[in-house]
């Protein structure tokens, strides 16, 4: 319950991705009634790989939501960063192997909102979140917020939400969000599109690996996301193969997620068989290859106006840098609960969310436009294109070294931090 309220505070959550779901969760947890307003028809498995870094897991973990996880995914071992020859630029352990109280996982994104799905229809009262909603409009007026929804296919309207307060997890290209900014425009392209796919395969390197390969201009990256095909002595392997492009060459936003061959991309990683990995393997045993453009937006100088705030991909998208797109979202959602749970009131509550995780999150996206960890690949290749015989002679180990930890301190995820929230104090 809300401090300084006689009733439970009641919020209207737009977006039934993995932002507004664990938002539905955490806020639950607070004492917090909640609504849940999704506009796809049939919540179901979509997407590719993600990673769940350690302070992610940890909320995961208070949710009950950690044994899920295990069974479904991969709990990360090592993260490896290479050249476009295959050489060994940086390694590190990651998760529980690297000394942190909580695992890192790798998981199929679908995977991961089904797992929330359904310990959201588990707790919440029934009713709670709703399907084929897509929002129309909003406001506020005496009696709080108010979201009026329309049927997705008909348009017709469906149902009109009230609350205390509207959240915003309606991703990207947030409705919510561009009410509040209407000359944003579309999200900033980077030059840079992206690959993704799946492809079964035998396991490499540790079976629990992570490798980033190449440069700022091509990438390959690829982990595995399935524990059900580790038990069976295969590897899923999610894979990007990434190429940069004329700026103008963004499709436009009707096309993002499209299905295309691969012959449009395949041939510039045609030679990045390293022998231990196989980029044109893993491309040629994929079913079914999506495009997206690699896009964000600029960190906003507000998140909430009035009683209405932004969460997850509505308040920072970033590039997909640093493996922390889906994690910042859920630690949006604890913070988010955490605040309402212990300020006098609602406005109090969203004030201090938004000071406690606009900067941060803001510091992370302007990160990863820097290119996050994955300089390091970028260093390799200005200082080495040809190659070299030990990366020390061309990166200094101290300078790796503080790329990589710099990069946790700012998203958040170092050791000592995780650890001492693990340890409750």
């Amino acid at each position: 319950m809300v401090a300084g309220h006689r009733n439970a505070a009641r919020a209207v959550i737009v977006g039934g991705g993995i932002g507004g779901l664990a938002a539905a969760l955490c806020l639950h947890r607070a004492g917090v009634a909640v609504e849940v307003h999704e506009a796809a028809r049939e919540i179901r498995p979509l997407g590719v790989g993600i990673n769940l870094q350690p302070h992610s897991v940890l909320i995961l973990r208070e949710l009950g939501l950690e044994p899920a996880l295990a069974a479904t995914g991969i709990e990360t071992a090592e993260l490896i960063y290479v050249n476009k020859f295959g050489q060994h630029i940086w390694q590190e352990p990651r998760g529980r192997a690297a000394g942190y109280a909580v695992p890192q996982y790798s998981i199929h994104r679908g995977e991961l909102q089904m797992i929330l799905y359904r310990a959201a229809l588990a707790e919440l009262p029934p009713g709670s979140v709703r399907t084929g909603h897509v929002l129309a409009d909003f406001g506020e007026d005496a009696q709080g917020v108010y979201a009026h929804f329309v049927d997705r296919e008909g348009g017709v309207p469906v149902a009109t939400a009230r609350g205390d307060f509207l959240v915003a997890a309606d991703g990207i290209h947030s409705a919510v969000r561009r009410r509040f900014y209407p000359d944003e425009g579309e999200p900033k392209f980077s030059g840079r599109i992206l690959w993704r796919a799946t492809t079964e395969t035998e396991p490499f390197l540790t079976g629990r690996s992570m490798v980033w390969a190449g440069h700022d201009s091509q990438k390959f990256v690829c982990y595995p996301i399935s524990e059900e095909a580790r038990r069976r002595g295969r590897s899923l392997v999610n894979w990007i193969a990434e190429l940069r492009v004329p700026l103008d060459a963004t499709p436009p936003r009707t096309d993002w997620n499209r299905r295309v061959e691969k012959s449009v991309f395949r041939e510039p990683f045609a030679g990045w068989d390293f022998g231990w990995l196989s980029a044109p393997a893993l491309i040629d045993g994929a079913d079914a290859v999506y495009e997206f453009p690699m896009v964000d937006r600029d960190p906003l100088p507000r998140w909430t106006h009035g009683r209405v705030t932004l969460l997850g991909d509505a308040a920072h998208p970033m590039y997909p840098v640093g493996s922390n797109g889906a994690s910042q979202a859920i630690l949006d959602a604890r913070e988010l609960a955490d605040q309402l749970a212990g300020q006098p009131t609602i406005d109090a509550a969203l004030a201090a969310y938004e000071q406690a995780r606009r900067p941060p999150t803001s510091a992370v996206v302007l990160a990863n436009r820097k290119g996050g960890p994955d300089r390091v690949l970028q260093l390799a290749e200005e200082r080495a294109p040809n190659g070299f015989a030990h990366v020390e002679d061309v990166i200094p180990r101290a300078e790796l070294e503080a790329i990589a930890a710099g990069y946790k301190q700012t998203a958040g995820f170092d050791r000592e931090t995780v650890n001492r929230k693990a340890a409750g104090r």
